[in-house]
């Protein structure tokens, strides 16, 4: 296929253009700049909301990766509800264009303070600008589809853990104060149980999950069971052979954070098993 992934040079489009590089794609991979990105990509550097026919500039694609999003940590940073508009008018473009696919990068922070599985109809009640906006969008990206007669796929992101210091995860900021020297990192008690993905897994589930046809709508980009917050902390920190202690109670938790929430993975994994 010849897919354009959008945000490509961010936390996640490098290793996500990279896998799907990897499976023979051709990709197009677009972003402000893209020096971070897998010199096989053909690169086009623009502001994508910009571009009066982003078709024809990414080279009429079969498939459009939407992960570009700003402020996607500062959960309520008037930046998503600033951009909504844009990122319809993209996807509104897009879709007149003629591409057969458009896949976006959701995230669970959709559904709100949630217990137990996250299927793919668990009602949202998202409570962060982040969580209605990405809810907002994955409305309207279903219902562009429906009206174009294409392919829609919502890519329901969880907790990814990677030791890249330059992303905004909790794992990211650790890491990148263990190379500042620091011999503490401020933590909440850590009780929570989440959904955690190593980056490699989340960028290989995603990457198989657009390379295929059969399986569309919502689907959990996700290990499918919970892990504490604190254990996994702990874990990663061993892995990497870290020196930093966690500062337990520091902080408190963020009162729509979910005491034990996962995702339903019955079909990323058929998905996976289709698509080794």
């Amino acid at each position: 296929m010849k897919i354009v992934v959008t945000g490509a040079n961010g936390y996640l489009g490098q290793g996500i253009v990279n896998e799907l590089l990897n499976r023979g794609h051709f990709v197009v991979a677009t972003d402000f700049k893209t020096q971070n990105v897998d010199d096989r990509a053909k690169k086009i550097e623009c502001n994508l909301f910009e571009e009066e026919s982003p078709y024809q500039l990414f080279d009429e694609p079969d498939v459009l990766l939407h992960l570009a999003w700003r402020d996607g940590f500062v959960h309520n940073s008037n930046a998503h509800i600033d951009d909504l508009p844009k990122h319809f008018a993209f996807l509104k473009k897009m879709a007149e264009s003629g591409i057969k696919k458009i896949a976006v990068m959701g995230s669970m922070h959709e559904i709100g303070f949630f217990e137990g599985s996250i299927k793919e109809n668990t009602p949202c009640n998202p409570m962060s600008l982040y969580g209605v906006s990405k809810n907002a969008l994955r409305e309207i990206t279903e219902l562009i589809a429906k009206q174009h007669n294409i392919m829609y796929q919502w890519l329901r992101g969880y907790y990814i853990v990677g030791n890249s210091q330059f992303g905004c995860s909790i794992f990211s900021k650790i890491t990148a104060a263990e190379k500042e020297g620091k011999s503490e990192f401020p933590f909440t008690m850590g009780q929570n149980q989440w959904d955690f993905l190593n980056y490699e897994d989340f960028c290989k589930q995603v990457a198989a999950t657009v390379s295929q046809d059969e399986i569309d709508g919502v689907i959990n980009i996700c290990s499918g069971h919970p892990e504490k917050l604190a254990d996994r902390v702990e874990q990663f920190i061993k892995e990497n052979h870290y020196s930093i202690k966690l500062k337990y109670g520091a902080f408190p938790d963020r009162p729509y954070d979910s005491k034990a929430v996962w995702g339903d993975d019955c079909k990323i994994q058929k998905i996976l098993a289709r698509n080794l």
